[in-house]
């Protein structure tokens, strides 16, 4: 079984692109995961790359930016690819299959209790949940793109 759940703050702004050929969406982000390290007693995080695809990748660069928190579940994945200089590059990565927006917008995630604004966890400008799946997702070979 390779499943991944994690959430974490976004290190930078996420890219998006697109692939050669078909234009199939792709975001690359960075997440900054917390863990805690009890030999030093102090929180310590993790930086853990994330690969979004489809139309979730386009709605995590549109609604998504430095800072805000977001959760993201998918599987890990290795691959390889040819650098610029000849050099043979190795990637471990997380490849979304569902995206959460935990806090976006102006707004601040809050968790629990009644507040006049509402609660960003999740929630779009409408009041739904903010959440995708990969059902609508076309599967691409990224074997050949090299990020």
């Amino acid at each position: 079984m390779n499943k991944v759940v994690l959430i974490g703050r976004l290190t930078k702004d996420p890219e998006l692109r697109f692939t050669p050929g078909n234009g199939t969406a792709v975001t690359t982000l960075t997440l900054a995961v917390d863990r805690y390290n009890p030999k030093a007693a102090q929180k310590e995080a993790d930086f853990i790359p994330v690969v979004v695809w489809g139309k979730q990748a386009e709605a995590t660069a549109n609604y998504m930016n430095k800072g805000k928190l977001m959760g993201v579940s998918g599987r890990i994945q290795t691959r390889s690819y040819e650098a610029k200089d000849g050099t043979r590059r190795y990637v471990t990565e997380v490849v979304a299959e569902e995206v959460q927006f935990l806090e976006w917008g102006n707004k601040e995630a809050t968790f629990g209790g009644n507040s006049n604004q509402g609660s960003s966890l999740g929630e779009t400008s409408f009041g739904g949940p903010q959440q995708f799946s990969d059902d609508d997702m076309t599967p691409v070979d990224d074997g050949d793109i090299p990020f």
